[in-house]
């Protein structure tokens, strides 16, 4: 019987994989990771923080009902070291990190399977409850990632940093459901107490982010307007990403202004109209290719630059040093660095790289 390493949350997803695992007749080891260490944190949205070890206790009782093994792992010193600095360094660094994309790569498929193999627990695949499906033709010698047959839930963007090597024995289960199936499964596998459970999460609660910081010395700075004047003082970078309308200092204007622009350099913050967002095109950087080979021409594509986001039809240039350049057929709103540009073709994830302007 092969053994498949299973990624869990203690949420509906994870608990869905393990089931549809073991109807077809794999042996499941649950895994989780443990990010919060000693950290004192008070918010409830955070994928750590309070909020896990609630996580915890649910899949100890999803766990115990399917009778399957468990094996927690503490990874939050990793956690410190390659998430939460690089978060920190780039809101400081006037860029908006992305760190489910980076975590997905380093932690959960790198570090946990890593790890537990480490200390002695084999297993012939690792699986995780992410909504998107893989495929290995023959003729291209890749394996390839594609997006979720739901195309609401669908996380291949999450995904877009992982190596050919990480995805050589990856299992998705979820890939080719729709979430009211997902559902069903868990329903009539009598853990029902999962499906009131809240499943949006963002990574840090807003009212612990201000913790994130308190080691870091933050200037205030010019707050500058569409025309170059200086309108006010900001509180520090790390308060800002581009398309931010609240909390930006700014009142008693027509129309809604937003943060149009972050000046690490300078220290400003740019401010102005909503169409002082727009722009036709980008960079991108670091790219990792996914399904596809590196390419040498310039490519028609869609891209998508962040999850919430209609891929838009696009032109990929070739760069030097790892770059691409991505022309839009139409000018994109709050194209923000730091994020990530995902190139598909169709369904199919080309790769993607962190955005740059």
């Amino acid at each position: 019987m092969k053994k498949v390493l299973l990624a869990m949350s203690g949420g509906i997803d994870s608990a869905a994989a393990a089931i549809l695992l073991l109807e077809a007749g794999y042996e499941v080891i649950g895994a989780t990771m443990l990010l919060s260490g000693s950290r004192s944190y008070s918010g409830q949205s955070g994928c750590f923080g309070p909020r896990e070890s609630q996580s915890q206790a649910d899949l100890h009782r999803v766990c115990a009902h399917l009778n399957i093994p468990l094996h927690s792992l503490d990874l939050s010193q990793d956690f410190d070291r390659l998430i939460l600095d690089y978060y920190r360094q780039s809101y400081l660094g006037g860029s908006t990190p992305n760190p489910c994309v980076v975590c997905n790569s380093a932690l959960k498929f790198g570090l946990l399977p890593f790890r537990l193999r480490e200390l002695g627990i084999e297993h012939d695949y690792f699986a995780t409850g992410h909504y998107a499906r893989l495929e290995s033709p023959a003729e291209s010698g890749r394996i390839q990632l594609f997006r979720a047959a739901d195309p609401r839930k669908d996380q291949s963007y999450f995904l877009c940093l992982l190596s050919q090597q990480q995805l050589q024995n990856i299992l998705l289960p979820l890939g080719s459901l729709h979430k009211t199936q997902v559902r069903e499964i868990v329903a009539q596998s009598g853990l029902s107490f999962l499906l009131n459970k809240a499943e949006s999460q963002d990574f840090v609660d807003e009212a612990d982010h201000p913790l994130l910081f308190e080691e870091e010395k933050e200037e205030a700075g010019d707050l500058i307007g569409p025309e170059g004047e200086n309108i006010g003082t900001h509180r520090g970078l790390s308060r800002y990403t581009i398309g931010q309308r609240r909390h930006i200092g700014v009142s008693g204007k027509p129309e809604p202004w937003y943060v149009t622009s972050l000046d690490h350099k300078r220290n400003r913050v740019l401010v102005g109209p909503r169409e002082g967002l727009f722009r036709q095109s980008l960079i991108a950087e670091d790219v990792n290719w996914l399904s596809i080979p590196a390419i040498t021409c310039e490519t028609p594509a869609q891209t998508k630059i962040r999850l919430a986001h209609d891929p838009a039809p696009c032109l990929l240039k070739p760069l030097p040093d790892g770059r691409v350049e991505v022309l839009f057929e139409e000018a994109q709103m709050s194209i923000t660095p730091g994020q990530f540009a995902v190139f598909y073709e169709g369904d199919m994830v080309l790769g993607g790289g962190r955005i740059s302007l």
